[in-house]
């Protein structure tokens, strides 16, 4: 499916797909959506297998809701012709921290890393917050023990 939306400085064209995977136990919908920014990529489970026209009641009733990852670079570059043996240790070493995967499955990764990362930090500032409040509760204690002297 491609969809074209007019710009704020002229035209850009939006291609976007939708994937419908087994992802065992349930059935995922994978949206895609290419612009000028990038890649970006929105995961939905829809449990059993959905038909084509429940796919498309789901888009017209939440394609406005879906929260996409960031973008991701899809352009490739050319490089100069390069020994074998350093493009085979170089792609090793590509392929080892980040994993084999598709575009769409990095940009999954990345958005999940994100959300940890806003999720540890929300709930380090709430146990902050409640260790800030017990020490203010034992402080107030201890100057009701002492208030009558």
């Amino acid at each position: 499916m491609a969809d074209h939306h007019p710009g704020a400085g002229g035209e850009s064209l939006s291609q976007g797909s939708l994937t419908v995977l087994f992802e065992d136990p349930f059935w995922i919908g994978l949206f895609e959506l290419a612009d000028r920014e990038g890649l970006r990529v929105c995961k939905v489970t829809f449990g059993a297998e959905p038909s084509e026209r429940e796919i498309m009641e789901f888009i017209d009733r939440n394609g406005h809701r879906l929260r996409y990852s960031q973008a991701v670079d899809t352009s490739t570059t050319l490089e100069n012709r390069k020994n074998p043996k350093r493009q085979f240790r170089e792609a090793r070493r590509q392929t080892i921290p980040q994993g084999i995967g598709t575009k769409s499955q990095q940009a999954l990764r990345q958005q999940q890393e994100q959300n940890k990362t806003v999720r540890l930090q929300r709930s380090k500032a709430e146990r902050e917050a409640e260790q800030q409040r017990r020490f203010e509760l034992r402080q107030a204690k201890k100057k009701e023990k002492h208030r009558g002297r």
